[in-house]
C-alpha cells in the first residue's frame, strides 16, 4: 500500500481567517483587537497558506488600512458634522466588507 505524504498540514485550515474576522469586527466596540489582527495579518506569509485563505487576508489588510486612512481624513475635516457623517460611513463600510469577507470564509470562496 503506497500513501502520499500531507502536502501541508493545515492547508484547508481556515481559523486564522476566522480570528482576523472576529478580532477586525470587534473594531466600532474596541481599538486593540483591530490593531493586534493587523498585526497579526502583516506578519503572515503568503507562501505558508492556501489561495482561499490569502485572499481574504488581503482583503483583511486593505480593508483595514482603508478604514484607518478614512478616518485619519475624518479626523483632518475642519468641519465637525462632516468629520462624523464620514466616520460613520467608514465605519458602516468597514463593517459591511468584513461581514462580506467572512461569510464568503464560512462558504469557501475567495474574495
Amino acid at each position: 500500500m503506497i500513501t502520499t505524504p500531507p502536502q501541508h498540514a493545515g492547508i484547508d485550515d481556515h481559523s486564522l481567517g476566522h480570528l482576523l474576522y472576529g478580532l477586525m469586527l470587534a473594531f466600532p466596540l474596541f481599538l486593540l483587537p483591530p490593531l493586534l489582527g493587523l498585526a497579526i495579518n502583516c506578519a503572515q506569509k503568503s507562501s505558508k497558506m492556501s489561495k482561499l485563505l490569502y485572499s481574504h487576508i488581503r482583503w483583511q489588510r486593505w480593508s483595514m488600512l482603508t478604514l484607518l486612512s478614512m478616518l485619519i481624513l475624518a479626523y483632518i475635516v475642519p468641519q465637525t458634522w462632516l468629520a462624523v457623517v464620514l466616520s460613520m460611513l467608514s465605519l458602516c463600510w468597514f463593517c459591511h466588507r468584513i461581514i462580506k469577507g467572512w461569510m464568503a470564509l464560512v462558504d469557501g470562496q475567495p474574495v
